[in-house]
């Protein structure tokens, strides 16, 4: 069946860059689902979640930390090769962790090991910095999803998880990083708590897709924490929702999540910064 007519049902083949592209193209919104382990990657799968991000909110999710910060490389590995076991056909993007790319050699050499673990893509946090190092993996065949706006690695120079991008001038920084990191050779931009009104801007004016969290609806995508679609998180953040209280079962709620995101009916108001 066509990439169009997927929603809340199994992949039929692999999804690649090139599908991710297309589906921009074409103006279908895409779902990304950030995950740890194989029954979820699995699941994720046959509910027709195009991409699967393996992130280090692990550390706060799985692991019991307070942020990302303590997040190492090998905790990493670990949930990329599991992730991969239970999943062949999503993309699985895999979080380079907090310092493990602070120069372009160091980030050339961690991503190497996350993409032998099994990840097809690295993210990395960070504005115009990036640029060289993003162009560096890039030459050398290693995709890259770029991540704007609220960037939890830097919780401690932000002073908490705030929204980012309210004010004129942090806008225009944050378009303009944008821009620079697609130019640089970025295939994916997650924008993360900005508000929506800038997130559509940078949608429209980047070829890559953009991938929404706490950004409004007029992103290429949306991502959520699966602990976040079923409920898990004590205190859940604005942009998240508890699909499993309409679902009522765990396949339910992550086809009530795909399903949602396609038809443009989540994230709602409720969700998104002004």
């Amino acid at each position: 069946m066509p990439y169009g007519n997927h929603s809340a049902t199994e992949l039929n083949k692999s999804v690649t860059i090139n599908t991710l592209r297309k589906l921009k193209g074409s103006g279908e919104k895409f779902v990304v689902v950030a995950l740890y382990d194989a029954p979820m990657a699995a699941m994720a799968q046959k509910c027709g979640v195009e991409a699967v991000l393996v992130g280090d909110s692990l550390g706060m999710t799985v692991l019991g930390y307070q942020s990302t910060i303590p997040v190492t490389m090998d905790h990493m590995i670990y949930h990329v090769e599991a992730v991969a076991r239970g999943n062949q056909k999503s993309l699985i993007i895999g979080d380079l962790p907090f310092m493990t790319y602070a120069t372009p050699e160091d980030a050339l050499r961690n991503a190497a090991r996350l993409m032998q673990a099994g990840a097809q893509m690295v993210k990395l946090e960070g504005g115009a910095w990036l640029a060289e190092t993003i162009t560096m993996l890039a030459e050398r065949g290693i995709p890259v999803c770029a991540h704007l706006g609220l960037t939890p690695q830097s919780v401690n120079k932000f002073g908490g998880f705030r929204v980012q991008g309210r004010d004129p001038a942090n806008a225009d920084k944050i378009h303009a990083d944008a821009q620079t990191l697609a130019n640089a050779g970025a295939d994916l931009l997650v924008l993360e708590c900005v508000p929506s009104a800038l997130a559509k801007r940078i949608t429209a004016d980047i070829p890559i897709p953009t991938i929404g969290i706490g950004a409004g609806l007029d992103n290429d995508a949306q991502v959520l924490v699966i602990n976040d679609i079923l409920g898990l998180t004590e205190q859940p953040p604005k942009f998240s929702k508890n699909f499993l209280t309409e679902a009522g079962d765990i396949p339910g709620a992550m086809k009530k999540y795909v399903a949602d995101v396609k038809s443009g009916q989540f994230p709602g108001p409720e969700h998104v910064f002004e």
